[in-house]
């Protein structure tokens, strides 16, 4: 993948595959024989699309981060170095009928699952098109699966207990998956939805993405204990894995729907990553020097998507083919860009602010702010 000086962290900027990295990701998977049956179930299309979506997930980010230093917004909340925790779920989710609540670092669920790719920026504007209305830059559409997400961590477990519970109650064939980040773990919400999920037995599957940090505090001093203890402690299923090898994520996203769609009850995913970056791009510097410089260095080495590649040249796949999906990821994701910018200047009226929760299709219905009758 090309590297942009101005914008990935300077760990990637002329990153090479470390070998015994590559042997590892490799013996990840292998010596796990439930993940390696998931794995070889994947054909070589099926391997390309996972590329392409690891590829325009951190185009999204590169291209919001360009924004910023452009000044057409003052900051984003970007996933850069944990793609693969998205993306690995996502893949291995039934996306005709299973449901995701994103956090905002999983941002690239929303294009996976079939949202518009330019929705990613058109909710950082705020305009009239993008899918809130301009309401939020918190973004999903519930007829494609994707439940919104909010800013209160945790919640989104909660929500996630209850959609599976409806599920259940339905008697459809459906799975609920969210994500978790290793600070929302410590909150109320989160505990209320474990709890309720475990109890109840229902088709839930939490991804505890542990990326070391909570805002500005590290994983140590924002908790006690091992995150990969929590499953034992609310009667779940628990699984973990190298959130940074794609498909060590989606073997385990894959085991766990296979549980609840044989209705074994939740399940909950801990994949151990890290964030190369600030809790936002406006603390980078903050980030930088709450980490030593060491450990951003050993994550830099791991970037899940040249790791990846390293496995798919190993695998047989021409550079050719990935310069190729890499080209049409970039002109995509450049396109949905100057889509949203076009639309710059059509903000909503301020009477658009009342919600009465009407949509169409998902989306918010232009007309949502009239009352019935002048409807």
């Amino acid at each position: 993948m090309k590297r942009y000086s101005a914008f990935d962290p300077p760990e990637y900027h002329q990153w090479r595959p470390d070998p015994e990295l590559v042997r590892e990701y490799r013996q990840r998977i292998e010596h796990d024989h439930r993940r390696w049956a998931r794995v070889q179930g994947l054909g070589e299309a099926a391997l390309l699309d996972i590329y392409r979506d690891l590829l325009l997930t951190r185009l999204q980010d590169i291209g919001l981060k360009r924004w910023v230093r452009q000044g057409v917004i003052s900051k984003a909340w970007l996933g850069v170095g944990e793609e693969a925790v998205t993306v690995g779920c996502v893949a291995a989710l039934d996306r005709s009928r299973d449901v995701v609540i994103p956090m905002i670092r999983n941002a690239g669920a929303c294009h996976m699952m079939g949202l518009a790719l330019e929705y990613g920026f058109t909710s950082y504007l705020g305009t009239s098109n993008s899918p809130s209305g301009g309401r939020d830059f918190h973004y999903g559409d519930v007829a494609r699966g994707v439940i919104q997400p909010i800013s209160h961590m945790g919640t989104s477990v909660t929500i996630a207990a209850g959609a599976a519970l409806a599920f259940r109650n339905r008697g459809e064939d459906r799975v609920a998956l969210t994500w978790a980040g290793d600070g929302a773990t410590r909150t109320a919400a989160c505990h209320e939805g474990l709890v309720s999920a475990s109890r109840w037995g229902v088709p839930a599957i939490v991804v505890i993405q542990n990326n070391q940090v909570a805002l500005g505090t590290r994983l140590g001093e924002h908790g006690a204990g091992r995150l990969e203890d929590l499953p034992a402690a609310y009667g779940i299923a628990g699984l973990e894995c190298d959130g940074n090898n794609v498909l060590d994520v989606y073997a385990a996203a894959a085991i766990a729907r296979e549980r609840c769609a044989d209705g074994r009850g939740p399940a909950i995913v801990v994949a151990e990553t890290f964030r190369m970056g600030g809790h936002a791009t406006h603390d980078e510097r903050e980030a930088r020097e709450t980490f030593p410089a060491e450990l951003f260095e050993e994550w830099g080495r791991r970037d899940p998507i040249g790791l990846f590649e390293a496995y798919l040249a190993d695998e047989g796949i021409p550079t050719s083919v990935l310069a190729e999906i890499e080209a049409e990821a970039t002109a995509a994701v450049e396109a949905a860009a100057e889509c949203a910018l076009a639309a710059r200047g059509d903000r909503p009226a301020p009477e658009h602010a009342i919600f009465d929760g009407i949509t169409e299709g998902g989306v918010l219905h232009p007309l949502a702010h009239r009352s019935v009758a002048e409807r």
